[in-house]
């Protein structure tokens, strides 16, 4: 058979269609999901052609998954400190209720399943657990109780099996959803995820099993399904002491998640920070050489069939490399995402072909033996667990950096710092920046006011629209101001243009806006002051604001956050891509006859104020930012991928004071000590940061 080959258990797959996720209420937005995820699919094993070629990116490949899980391969192993809380007996079996803290504080709950009769050590499984809670008048018992049937069945027959709660389903309980749910946004921003803590608590409970002495370290394998399924990934690819993996219904593609919309099915835990823009399929290969068998059911709607099969087809290049076809397998069953019968019975062939040499036939079934207050661990938790809030420090922070004292400290950092912000926050960036393709919309005159719009590509399929407002006069100004809209300040500003150019203005509901007059003249002043000034609505606000595709609010709720989770997907944040989009506004200003070498201030308020001072960071010719009431850390501001795991918004400012001005219009002063210590360390002009005092 070919490499890897496939393996149809007990009924065609049919196919049964998923869940429709899909639609994002915008076509643009959707052909942009398309293009990115092509772009991944074709970078995934690009240059892989020998096994040389693999071998040589192997290791820089698993050491990017241990950073974009927010670990390191050196993550310091504390003791354990495990503890045997109880004992419960079967009639070949017993199972051991057991604790160990990962790190300390970080408590991880579980049941050891140890066979009778085995005189020597025994091979081992570490089974992960998927999200099915076991929870009684209010206290978890966690989700190892519903699982225990796998553990029961493995210590039935001849193993050692350690079933281990998720840190969000334990007996503590913590957090899974921080984005899904839980509006935790600044997640990205710490580089954290919940898939993180799992797989750290995967690679300790193996240092677990191997300190026993009824366990063979050296035959140990994993398995589980759903969650555990993609715990059984993480710790497949990151630790090589797993011998045998059997991930069941825990992984597809890229291509199911974004385009087919399943990742709206699936909590953070299922995902990596995509820093490197990678295919899933990535994860799956590092396992290679050794056994893997890739287990699903045909019917799942959120590990649907086809993504799964490519997974496996696209796995199977770096198997055939090694010429380890044998070593790969495919099992489809009919049914929904479920732990069937079906999907136990041929995991259980496989450990036991490949941990144990044996093939003997599955006779036995996997039953549950204990009610869930046999296998608690805890009377009480402990006072000292972090487990229910282990996103507050499982990334660390960048340190503060102490400001420079001299010019050579200042480019040591600056370069440091903007180098992390390029290849850990801004990686998703386009690499080639084509021409903006400035397209001339409309001009209109009224009240001694000239009004215009042109239309440029910011990448493809992200067609935004630039505004001018002039004064009608033949002299072009060469003062212009950039103000850049949040959605507050679009349905502002719309409301200002609405007094005099209601007719130009084809928006959806501007008939509906109030025109306010007082705003009108105040853009009037400005433009009085010899100001040329432009507006700028950068992706999904104004015009390509993807809530016009929907009616109810919850809907637009949901699918808001569904799509910030896609951007995530493919290494970007929505903030993050904003970014890009204003330094795009700025180019095409440029290309305006007459605007070349105009001075230029950008205007911006709230979040938008972050995403203009790290546009200005990439964009040296800006005259000015006027920044208004922003936020002083990415905790409460824009998320970008891993930024706090380099500065904070503080150092941002210095970042972008070393070239162009910067007027703070802030009510707490007292949190920009950094850039303004930075700026008289190095004899900064006095204007290059300067406070407005409160926020106006």
């Amino acid at each position: 058979m070919a490499a890897g080959s496939l393996i149809l258990f007990t009924f065609l797959a049919s196919g049964k269609p998923r869940p429709e996720w899909r639609p994002l209420g915008d076509p643009h937005l959707e052909a942009y999901f398309e293009e990115e995820v092509e772009k991944i699919e074709s970078d995934a094993f690009k240059g892989i052609e020998s096994l040389s070629d693999w071998e040589a990116k192997r290791s820089a490949y698993r050491r990017q998954l241990f950073e974009m899980l927010g670990l390191s391969p050196d993550r310091e192993r504390t003791p354990l400190q495990a503890k045997t809380a109880g004992v419960s007996m079967a009639e070949d079996f017993t199972v051991e209720n057991i604790h160990f803290q990962s790190s300390p504080g970080l408590y991880v709950t579980g049941n050891l399943y140890l066979p009778l009769g085995v005189t020597e050590p025994a091979p081992a499984i570490l089974y992960v657990c998927g999200h099915g809670p076991t929870k009684i008048d209010g206290v978890s018992y966690g989700n190892k109780v519903s699982y225990q049937r796998h553990g029961a069945w493995f210590a039935r027959n001849g193993y050692v099996c350690l079933v281990i709660d998720t840190v969000q389903m334990g007996e503590i309980e913590g957090i899974h959803h921080g984005t899904y749910r839980e509006g935790m946004w600044w997640w990205n921003a710490r580089g954290y995820t919940s898939a993180g803590a799992e797989a750290w608590n995967c690679i300790r409970a193996l240092d677990y099993l191997q300190s026993r002495p009824e366990v063979d370290g050296d035959r140990l394998g994993v398995t589980g399904r759903s969650g555990g399924g993609a715990y059984s990934w993480w710790i497949s690819a990151l630790d090589e002491r797993i011998k045998v993996a059997v991930p069941v219904a825990g992984i597809t593609d890229m291509r199911n998640h974004v385009i087919d919309g399943c990742v709206e099915g699936h909590c953070d835990c299922m995902f990596m920070v995509n820093t490197l823009r990678w295919d899933y399929a990535q994860i799956a290969a590092l396992i290679a050489p050794r056994p893997l068998l890739i287990s699903n059911t045909d019917k799942d709607p959120i590990f649907p069939l086809d993504g799964v099969v490519r997974v496996h087809r696209s796995v199977s290049r770096i198997y055939d490399l090694y010429g380890a076809d044998d070593k790969l397998g495919l099992i489809i069953t009919e049914g929904p995402h479920k732990d069937t019968q079906q999907l136990r019975i041929p995991a259980f062939h496989w450990f036991n072909r490949w941990l144990k040499g044996e093939q003997p036939d599955i006779a036995m079934t996997a039953e549950s033996f204990f009610e869930p207050q046999e296998l608690k661990v805890f009377e009480s938790l402990p006072s000292d667990e972090i487990t229910s809030v282990i996103y507050e420090s499982f990334t660390p922070k960048a340190p503060p950096s102490s400001p420079p004292r001299n010019s050579e400290e200042w480019s040591a950092l600056r370069d440091r710092l903007v180098s992390a912000l390029a290849s850990k926050s801004f990686a998703g960036w386009p690499s080639v920046s084509s021409p903006p393709e400035l397209e001339f919309v409309f001009r209109a005159e009224e009240n001694g006011i000239a009004f215009s719009a042109f239309d440029f590509q910011s990448q493809n399929h992200v067609s935004l629209r630039l505004y001018l407002m002039q004064r009608e006069i033949e002299e072009q100004s060469n003062r212009i101001t950039l103000k850049v809209l949040d959605r507050s300040s679009w349905d502002e500003w719309l409301s200002a243009m609405n007094v005099h150019f209601a007719n130009v203005l084809e928006f959806e509901n501007s008939d509906s806006l109030v025109k306010n007059e007082d705003a009108f003249e105040s853009l009037q002043r400005t433009l009085r002051e010899g100001n040329l000034l432009a507006f700028i609505a950068p992706r999904g606000i104004g015009l390509t604001d993807w809530r016009h595709g929907f009616s109810d609010s919850q809907t637009i709720a949901k699918k808001e956050i569904q799509i910030r989770r896609r951007y995530m997907q493919v290494g970007q944040t929505l903030d993050g891509m904003r970014v890009w989009d204003i330094q795009r506004a700025i180019h095409a200003i440029n290309e305006i006859d007459g605007l070349e070498s105009a001075t230029l201030t950008i205007e911006a308020k709230d979040e938008m104020a972050v995403n203009v001072l790290y546009a200005s960071i990439f964009e040296p010719n800006i005259d000015q930012l006027d920044l208004t009431s922003m936020p002083t850390s990415h905790r409460n501001g824009p998320d970008y991928l891993n930024v706090l795991r380099t500065l904070d918004i503080p150092a941002a400012v210095a970042l972008a004071a070393e070239n162009t001005k910067i007027r703070l219009l802030q009510a707490n002063q007292e949190k920009w000590v950094f850039p303004i210590t930075v700026s008289k360390n190095l004899s900064w002009e006095e204007d290059h940061i300067s406070m407005g005092g409160a926020a106006r």
